[in-house]
């Protein structure tokens, strides 16, 4: 296809080189994977669940995994619990 040459200028200026599509926005499951990923990580890591007691991290943890078991759509995070932290069958 052939553009205008005023177009061909612009699409050729050196300061659109960076620009990249807009990325989809999380939604609120992507955001609810993520933090069970995260809680994963973790307990690869230390080798338990998040207590409430623990450090900063840990609690904080703690109260994303609480949040996500209390959350309408928990079973659609089945794909990512790899220590069946949600009982889900």
């Amino acid at each position: 296809m052939e553009y205008p040459k005023e177009l061909e200028e612009l699409f050729n200026d050196p300061l659109l080189a960076d620009v990249k599509p807009a990325s989809k926005p999380l939604t609120a499951d992507d955001r609810l994977a993520e933090k069970l990923l995260c809680i994963n990580e973790y307990i690869k890591r230390t080798g338990h669940r998040p207590l409430p007691g623990g450090n900063l991290e840990e609690k904080k943890l703690c109260r994303s995994l609480e949040a996500i078991l209390n959350h309408p759509s928990v079973s659609s995070l089945k794909n990512y619990d790899e220590f069946n932290l949600l009982n889900i069958e």
